[in-house]
């Protein structure tokens, strides 16, 4: 990254204000699509310049399902960035994904239905190639940054997104990892694809916050072992955006 490309950072679960920004502006945008979750946040972020967005309203009141992916995403193009980090909270499936752990997937399996998905308008159908949904330079970056910040992650892994805002049941868990998902989230669809056809760089640093229905420990306080591990997670990810964007 080059001192001057904005980068756009999508704030998830646990990150509806970026602590550490350095704020210049807020800016509300209206796209061809609707409003996006909430007012954009331009501004600097370990010196380098970052347009900040709450995926669910600084208020986190928009379930996954109610968000619009197509104005957040247009609104982000649309101020200039051309690489955005999408910062999101999943249940961890795999063995190293436990609670306030950190990954940087690099594929997904969409079980979301009923959102809208894309661009395209009557008499101009995109076909995004989804084959790597990821790009690879900003996936490096983070698992780089990481390194780099001391904060252990897992470098890739398959990303389930499910419909929510319910959380899923133990059953739907086996069915996930045994069809080769690490992480299930409810946000990395639509996202990635409309950052696709907008040709946008676009990656998700993956923060779990539990373990995936029927993985953890019998009978643990879902919602309080959540709200721990997004306090613990999110210190490493500013940690990690750190060394990404101040590198």
């Amino acid at each position: 990254m080059t001192a001057t490309t904005l980068t756009g950072i999508i704030g998830g679960t646990g990150l509806t204000r970026l602590e550490g920004l350095a704020l210049t502006e807020d800016r509300f945008i209206e796209t061809p699509y609707g409003a996006p979750s909430a007012p954009l946040q331009l501004g600097h972020y370990a010196g380098h310049p970052v347009v900040f967005l709450a995926r669910h309203g600084q208020d986190h009141r928009l379930a996954p399902h109610q968000v619009n992916y197509r104005a957040n995403i247009w609104a982000l193009h649309s101020l200039g960035a051309r690489r955005i980090i999408a910062v999101a909270a999943v249940g961890g499936i795999h063995p190293a994904l436990g609670p306030a752990s950190l990954a940087v997937p690099d594929q997904i399996i969409d079980y979301t239905w009923g959102r809208a998905h894309s661009f395209s308008a009557e008499g101009h159908v995109l076909h995004a190639d989804c084959t790597e949904p990821y790009d690879r330079d900003l996936r490096a970056a983070l698992i780089g940054g990481a390194a780099a910040a001391g904060v252990a992650v897992l470098p890739q892994g398959v990303y389930a997104v499910t419909q929510g805002p319910r959380l899923e049941t133990a059953a739907e868990v086996r069915k996930l990892r045994a069809e080769g998902c690490d992480m299930v989230g409810m946000t990395a669809m639509p996202e990635a694809a409309l950052a696709r056809e907008l040709d946008l760089a676009y990656a998700t640093l993956a923060v779990s916050v539990n373990w995936a229905a029927g993985l953890g420990p019998a009978g643990s306080d879902i919602h309080g072992d959540i709200a721990d591990s997004l306090e613990r997670g999110m210190a490493q990810v500013r940690a990690v955006l750190g060394a990404v964007l101040g590198g």
